[in-house]
């Protein structure tokens, strides 16, 4: 595997990685006592910390693609495999 196709997986994982841990901590002003301002939906956050997804999203993201990468290399789940279990 090249190091072009490495930073593109990575990347792909780190995107899901972003997505899945994007709603967690978050608090609606409702939730945590805040006044709306005018035009402000319900449902808008009022603690959102873009800086702590980056960083649960990049460790995430090197978990899952760690696990990717060994399975690349051992071949632990090959598609013959797959294709057995669907049989």
């Amino acid at each position: 595997m090249n190091s072009y196709a490495i930073v593109a997986i990575y990347f792909l994982f780190w995107v899901m990685a972003a997505f899945l841990v994007l709603p967690f901590g978050i608090r609606t002003p409702d939730e945590s006592g805040e006044v709306l301002l005018p035009g402000q939906a319900d449902s808008a956050p009022s603690n959102f910390r873009p800086l702590l997804v980056c960083g649960r999203a990049t460790v995430l993201a090197a978990i899952m693609f760690a696990i990717y990468y060994a399975n690349y290399v051992f071949g632990w789940i090959t598609t013959d495999s797959l294709e057995r279990m669907m049989h």
